[in-house]
């Protein structure tokens, strides 16, 4: 899409519609809503007055300029009450005023900036631009048929105040930024797992980097073996697939390295603890934590950051077949731990034992791990509302707060109670990887912080990382215009944020 800015009014502007924000029980007669309704006569307060808008989070109401206007429409879209607004309802509504203009057949939509007057237009803009493209996200790799209504092919924020006019363009430019890596993250998370294999996902984070420029080492296995990951290759082992490791590196900056892990797993039958036939078609997301990495760096490289990166993927699939690993095994990690099996669908934690291991090498300062890793993270935390982290590191936790706040991402602290080693403690080696029904969310944090030795944070995303049912005005919250059904790219504007407060 096309995003550009215009230094004029909002009623001036020529497009097939333009869209005009309304709070809640606010009045209207000032600003660029005054300014429309003025120019209809009133249409828009007629609306208002009659309730056929109340400005309600998302509403939306259609009005047509009969020629009055430059622009044939006038979408009004509900920022809610004003003592609510925020960046992340900024980024809803324009998602749900470019839907809506898509809905109509508009190519070409304008919009003021939602929420300027009371936040900082840069943020409010880059809000603006990932709401109208998230919004607009559409899967249609394997489809062959056309679709009804054809994409929008611009957008034009519209800034009458030519002193803010750098600020919009910066917003903009971090939005579309930002938009291309959620893009990237929810591509390779919707593809077909028989499409987006080990190899597959290795070649997508090599084409990736080609295109922004930075590094990026596929590892085979003859290398994963080399470096004694055999708890990784525990779980590949029963796959006709072969393993990859894949490594990326960003280097904007000279200072010792943020790592981020991915947990790649590109399709997930649990193994020989084989899951329920029910929902498996779901297990395609087992790589949402890898896609979110590989998209987090497409972002960053976008945006140049001042900060030095290393992605880590320990790609593989989880299969069950004569080779595949079997609850009672026995296998040393990397760092020399010995793992019990106790349920081959506890795999994603097998995986990041050895990424963790490996990521020491690179001396960072901190490193964050991404994973669709538990059920019990979705029991505690409920389907699309919050992803759990842990931290070994209180500075490190705050950072991760501020990164959630920024970004709209929730991501919700949970605890490394001592109480949780007790259940992963066994008689056969020195650990295993599975407490078991009731050991909670946090016997599974505690593993992986066996295999860390710097501060590190885990991030639990299994209930963010799919929306099974899309946008729906009746759950603003959980289901927002900005996440289409199916893969959301969950992770990556968190990582985005807290790459740019890095310090």
């Amino acid at each position: 899409m096309d995003i550009k800015i215009s230094n004029s009014l909002i009623q001036a502007v020529s497009a097939d519609a333009i869209l005009v924000s309304l709070y809640e029980g606010v009045d209207i007669s000032s600003g660029a809503t005054g300014a429309v309704d003025m120019a209809l006569n009133g249409a828009v307060s007629e609306l208002v007055n009659a309730k056929d808008v109340r400005g309600k989070l998302n509403e939306t109401a259609i009005l047509y300029s009969r020629g009055v206007m430059p622009a044939q429409r006038v979408i009004v879209v509900g920022l809610g009450k004003i003592e609510d607004i925020s960046l992340d309802r900024i980024r809803q509504a324009a998602a749900a005023g470019a839907k809506k203009a898509r809905e109509l057949g508009c190519k070409t939509i304008a919009s003021c900036v939602f929420g300027a007057s009371s936040m900082d237009i840069s943020s409010a803009a880059q809000s603006m631009v990932e709401g109208t493209l998230l919004g607009l996200y559409r899967w249609r790799k394997n489809h062959t048929s056309p679709v009804e209504r054809e994409d929008v092919d611009s957008l034009t924020l519209v800034e009458s105040n030519a002193q803010k006019i750098e600020a919009v363009e910066s917003g903009i430019s971090t939005g579309q930024s930002v938009a291309s890596g959620v893009y990237c993250a929810r591509d390779l998370v919707n593809q077909s797992p028989n499409n987006m294999t080990p190899a597959a996902l290795a070649e997508s984070a090599q084409n990736m980097a080609n295109e922004a420029g930075i590094k990026c080492t596929v590892h085979d296995l003859e290398w994963i073996r080399s470096q004694n990951m055999n708890a990784y290759l525990s779980v590949a082992q029963g796959s006709a697939n072969p393993p990859k490791f894949i490594e990326m590196e960003y280097n904007g900056s000279d200072e010792p390295p943020l790592v981020f892990v991915g947990k790649g797993i590109t399709f997930d039958t649990g193994g020989i603890s084989l899951k329920g036939a029910d929902g498996m078609e779901d297990m395609r997301s087992d790589m949402s934590g890898a896609a979110a990495v590989i998209g987090a760096f497409k972002a960053i490289a976008k945006l140049k950051l001042p900060v030095h990166l290393v992605g880590l993927i320990a790609a593989c699939e989880n299969m069950p077949s004569g080779t595949a690993y079997r609850p009672a095994d026995v296998v040393r990690a990397r760092n020399g731990k010995t793992i019990e099996i106790i349920n081959t669908d506890a795999e994603g934690r097998m995986t990041l034992a050895d990424a963790l291991s490996y990521a020491a090498e690179f001396k960072p300062k901190a490193v964050i791990d991404l994973a669709t890793l538990t059920g019990a993270c979705v029991t505690a935390l409920g389907q699309n509302v919050a992803a759990g982290y842990f931290a070994n590191d209180d500075s490190l936790a705050q950072k991760v707060n501020e990164a959630s706040n920024a970004s709209g991402e929730k991501l919700w602290r949970l605890p490394l109670y001592v109480e949780y080693y007790e259940k992963i403690k066994t008689d056969y080696a020195d650990i295993k990887n599975s407490g078991g029904a009731g050991s909670g969310v946090g016997s599974s944090a505690v593993f992986l912080e066996e295999f860390t030795s710097y501060p590190w944070t885990h991030w639990d995303i299994a209930g963010m990382a799919l929306d099974k049912i899309g946008s729906t005005p009746l759950y603003p919250h959980t289901h927002p215009p900005h996440v289409t059904r199916g893969a959301t790219g969950f992770g990556v504007r968190a990582l985005v944020s807290f790459a740019r407060e890095w310090k």
